[in-house]
């Protein structure tokens, strides 16, 4: 196991897959929605794989860390359990204390989305993740993260 920790500025949300959790690692900017978005993944019970509901890891900071071929996300305690939530403010949720990592979404304006992507991959903490971008205001955002999870569309994101 690595001991090393990363910390980076993103939203980590996980849904129950067998007999782990499938995080996703929502990234962007200040602002680009990364809060609002995993809000409504967590609003809606049936958007993880299998119907599964998604569950907060970690807000506005996750810590991730290798664990052989994993990628475990963990919120750091200070921020445990922690949501933003624009226009309410901070409000406890239940957490999970950990979950590996398996796809990374990064927000962006929605006139930087490509209509056909090719399949991309980043590199956190050593390890490849697939990729893709996505506009977090648009109304089929959740649905659009619980697909590229289970790997729906023209490739299959989760073999890389």
């Amino acid at each position: 196991m690595d001991d090393e920790r990363t910390l980076v500025h993103a939203t980590a949300v996980a849904t129950a897959n067998v007999d782990f959790f499938s995080c996703v690692l929502l990234a962007g900017p200040s602002g680009a929605g990364k809060s609002d978005l995993a809000l409504r993944l967590l609003a809606w019970p049936a958007s993880g794989l299998g119907g599964q509901p998604f569950q907060l890891v970690a807000d506005d900071q996750v810590l991730l860390q290798a664990e052989g071929e994993k990628l475990i996300a963990r919120p750091p305690k200070t921020l445990a359990g922690k949501l933003e939530v624009r226009g309410i403010g901070i409000v406890d949720l239940p957490y999970l204390e950990a979950a590996d990592v398996h796809l990374v979404v990064e927000l962006v304006p929605a006139n930087q989305i490509e209509r056909m992507p090719q399949a991309d991959t980043t590199v956190l903490a050593g390890q490849i993740r697939p990729l893709i971008r996505l506009f977090a205001f648009e109304p089929s955002a959740p649905l659009k993260v619980a697909l590229a999870l289970q790997g729906v569309g023209h490739r299959r994101l989760l073999e890389i």
